[in-house]
């Protein structure tokens, strides 16, 4: 019998997506299959919308709205499956999107994480922003995917058909066996929401587990489901979440000398949200950079005893993908 997998939707006010998306999850070819859905202290009738017409589906409530990260967290504690799959609302999936990436991480003990090919549920035939053919970091920690550089999206020609180890998987689909999620303590809720699952992915690979992209299984992503792309809420989580996994996971002589280079790019940007007439994003990044500031010990209370050297890690970029992207031009992953 095929290893137990639970498939944890966390729902927030999401009926819409749950009405168009989760027929197809419960058609799901895979024999030791467990479908759940946290919610998390929705205030639409989501629920009774579920319970209603998909009484297969195990309900388990939070009683408060604790983000994506805490969120997750207090629902996996309820949940007894040897691999959980953390998917989104908005994913469309095909029925045999699970067995293949569970064969990939049965194939090796030290695969801890994983990830399918991610595209775009509006176009099928493009990589999708959150995850796209796999996730990586620049020398600065910077993150960008396979597929997707920044607001470039290359269309899928088969370019990434090649299973991989990355940097980070995407938490709109994310594989992780239940074991290193117990080890690891699972998300830090202090995030919210925005760069967990790079987080969880970094504290996963400094114990020298792996994170892998398996191509032969795809998912169709909507993307923006919870928080829009244009949401200064978002800019902060984005910019204040960055730093503080730089300042958790890079050993310490790393961590300063990254982290200032990347406030001086992160000044570049909070420039250029000023001069597009954007005042709410340029005041999202000096936000994000304050709290950043203002919780350096607590973030320095939650680094381990070891970080791995970054430049060793797999998925590591070893130049800015800013400079290449911006000043080189170079608009695509296999240009790197």
């Amino acid at each position: 019998m095929n290893p137990s997998v639970a498939v944890v939707i966390l729902n927030w006010n999401g009926k819409a997506f749950l009405e168009q998306f989760l027929p197809g999850v419960l058609l799901s070819e895979y024999d030791n299959l467990q479908i759940i859905v946290g919610d998390n202290a929705s205030t639409d009738d989501s629920i009774a919308f579920i319970e209603s017409n998909f009484p297969t589906v195990k309900v388990l409530k939070n009683d408060s709205n604790y983000g994506f990260a805490g969120g997750y967290n207090k629902i996996l504690e309820r949940v007894d499956a040897e691999y959980f799959v953390l998917l989104n609302s908005d994913v469309e999936v095909t029925p045999d999107w699970i067995q293949p990436v569970i064969d990939l991480m049965q194939s090796d003990d030290n695969i801890a994480a994983a990830q399918p090919k991610i595209k775009w549920q509006l176009n099928k035939n493009q990589f999708e922003y959150a995850g796209a053919a796999g996730g990586f970091l620049d020398i600065y920690a910077y993150p960008f995917c396979r597929g997707r550089l920044f607001n470039v999206y290359e269309m899928d020609s088969g370019q990434y058909n090649t299973t991989e180890e990355i940097f980070w998987a995407s938490g709109a689909a994310f594989f992780i066996k239940s074991k290193y999620w117990k080890e690891t303590g699972g998300l830090d809720a202090d995030l919210f929401a925005h760069m967990e699952e790079i987080d969880l992915c970094w504290r996963l690979k400094n114990l020298n587990y792996k994170v892998v992209y398996c191509p032969e299984s795809e998912v169709y992503h909507v993307g923006g489901g919870t928080l829009q792309t244009e949401n200064p809420f978002k800019t902060y989580l984005n910019f204040r979440n960055n730093l503080i996994i730089m300042q958790k996971n890079l050993p310490a002589g790393d961590a300063i000398f990254r982290i200032a280079i990347r406030m001086c790019i992160d000044f570049i940007a909070w420039w250029h949200f000023l001069l597009s007439g954007k005042p709410k994003f340029t005041m999202a990044v000096t936000k994000g950079h304050w709290h950043f500031i203002k919780d350096l010990t607590k973030t320095s209370r939650k680094r381990k005893q070891y970080q791995k050297p970054y430049a060793e890690h797999k998925g590591v970029y070893k130049n800015s993908v800013v400079w290449a992207f911006f000043i080189r031009k170079i608009k695509s992953f296999s240009n790197l």
